[in-house]
């Protein structure tokens, strides 16, 4: 990004903060929002579907199906749902996909931003709160069907233990007891999370807890994509706890899925 010399802010402008959408709102290059624009006829755009996440006993666990759906056709079988926002929390993505993405990497950059310009990290609750006016600002869009509903999970060092946020797509924030899920499959994943999630459990049995929850939602919602080990396509997933993220080894997840996908035979 350039700064123009030639605009510089005026004496009486409200210093931006920690915030790096206010700095660049704060040199007018925030592009404005219309929400009066509408789009005429239907608008067919890839859709991430199935994301959860689950506690364990000193951490939490965050997985998503790979699959991208448009309309009733499947757009991509490959996507990536689940990024690491710092080196402690991590956010999986549901809805319009492109716009999804997108509010990651902002997020991404907020939270680096903050980091350097406070020397300090922002703290756990904080990074859900932030997150929750992110969607907010997604509002306009949501109203034309384009909406975006994030789940975010990450190891709190205050309380050491590993937490869970849900949102609704006006950026609602509700924090989960012990697991959360969204997208068109969350009601069959929380359905298998309910019977099947022990909460002293240990990472691994958290791995094939989550798998056994994606293979669940596949198996009724035909938007969420199971494990497919003919293309050797297999979840994303993210371990979080004292230590940072790190992808779950996919030796791991793919016996995770054998075991899943031969139970729903």
């Amino acid at each position: 990004m350039k700064i123009n010399p030639d605009r510089p802010l005026p004496l009486d402008a409200p210093l931006p903060g920690s915030s790096f959408s206010d700095l660049i709102s704060s040199l007018g290059h925030a592009p404005a929002v219309d929400v009066t624009t509408r789009v005429e006829g239907k608008l067919e755009t890839p859709h991430g579907t199935t994301v959860l996440a689950l506690r364990y006993e000193g951490g939490v666990v965050m997985a998503g199906d790979r699959q991208a759906t448009e309309g009733y056709l499947v757009a991509h079988r490959h996507i990536k749902k689940v990024f690491s926002t710092d080196h402690f929390s991590a956010v999986a993505i549901a809805g319009t996909a492109g716009l999804a993405v997108e509010m990651v990497r902002l997020f991404q950059t907020e939270l680096e931003h903050y980091e350097k310009i406070e020397g300090t990290r922002l703290s756990l609750d904080g990074k859900a709160t932030f997150l929750s006016r992110l969607v907010r600002n997604q509002l306009p869009m949501a109203f034309q069907g384009l909406a975006v509903v994030p789940l975010f999970a990450g190891f709190d060092d205050i309380e050491s233990l590993g937490r869970v946020f849900s949102f609704d797509v006006v950026g609602g924030r509700y924090e989960e007891n012990d697991y959360g899920s969204t997208g068109s499959g969350s009601r069959l994943a929380k359905s298998y999370l309910r019977g099947a999630f022990q909460p002293d459990g240990t990472e691994e049995a958290a791995v094939s807890t989550a798998v056994g929850a994606l293979v669940a939602a596949a198996d009724e919602d035909t938007a969420t994509g199971g494990p497919d080990l003919i293309r050797d396509i297999l979840p994303n997933i993210v371990a979080i706890d004292s230590q940072g993220i790190r992808d779950v080894e996919e030796g791991l997840i793919r016996t995770a899925a054998e075991t899943a996908l031969g139970g729903v035979r």
